[in-house]
């Protein structure tokens, strides 16, 4: 019964962390991370026998860089009028149509950006499915030489790309494409190395939600060990209050807040692997 916006859920909620491994900073925008590290083997010696190696474990502080908000109110008579549709829709609609895109744009983007991931730039468009498999196969590559465990690596590639690698005939498509744990093809409106998040309620509107950088270049393709993250929201808020406990008007209200963190392992930067588009 409603006009409703063709969109679909989001891809990136496969690389949340557990909340458990992160641990709370001394201020409340800060979390930790353990770091391990120690020294490798040394000489035996026969007679005073074994060296002594050293072993640290420190925490590393990082902070949490994604806080975003909308408050939405619906008349109650606006609700009755459409069934009930106006109010009981808007939760689903918005997770699906707002919360959903900006989460899996903002999560590549933010590793898009990282300093130290493996990244190639393309000089032109894949012409044929054949020439996405090179660069699967050279990303492949990369990462097994880079010690990368091969378990629990996924591929976000948009669907354009997928169909061109998958269409090729079998037996040049051996192995590649079954090389990942899984595959999520991501629309391309969603795949940018860097994005804004809109917030226009000090120019006098209401629009919300996300749009590509003016320095942003289309993402092709990016591995990514889901070890390797660090992806969590800490703090989560979807309250719905009735008009009958709503003090400033006669409407249903829906407040949402999302509070969290994506981030990169510094150690295991490796697992991720970017291929994009060339700069302007």
């Amino acid at each position: 019964m409603l006009d409703e916006v063709f969109k679909k859920a989001s891809f990136t909620s496969v690389l949340n962390s557990d909340s458990a491994t992160i641990r709370q900073g001394a201020n409340a925008n800060e979390f930790l991370v353990a770091k391990l590290s120690m020294d490798g083997l040394k000489d035996y010696e026969r007679n005073s026998g074994y060296t002594r190696g050293d072993v640290k474990m420190e925490w590393e502080t990082l902070k949490f860089n994604y806080d975003r908000g909308i408050l939405f109110q619906v008349d109650s008579m606006d609700d009755e009028e459409t069934v009930g549709l106006s109010f009981g829709r808007l939760g689903a609609e918005f997770q699906r149509t707002q919360v959903a895109p900006e989460a899996d744009a903002f999560t590549l983007a933010t590793l898009a950006q990282e300093e130290g991931i493996s990244t190639k730039e393309e000089e032109t468009a894949f012409a044929t499915g054949e020439a996405v498999l090179d660069v699967l196969r050279e990303a492949q590559n990369k990462m097994d030489e880079d010690e990368v465990p091969s378990e629990q690596r996924i591929l976000f590639i948009t669907p354009t790309l997928y169909r061109l690698a998958s269409s090729v005939v079998t037996y040049i498509n051996k192995d590649v494409l079954d090389e990942f744990a899984l595959i999520q093809k991501v629309p391309a409106s969603r795949m940018w190395t860097k994005i804004d998040l809109v917030d226009d309620e000090a120019n006098g509107t209401m629009k919300g939600g996300f749009k590509k950088a003016a320095d942003a270049v289309a993402i092709n393709f990016m591995i990514v060990h889901k070890p390797a993250v660090i992806k969590c929201d800490k703090h989560v808020a979807s309250n719905i209050i009735t008009p009958e406990a709503n003090q400033s008007a006669d409407a249903y209200m829906q407040k949402y807040r999302k509070y969290g963190t994506v981030d990169v392992y510094e150690n295991k930067r490796a697992g991720i692997y970017l291929d994009k588009a060339k700069a302007a």
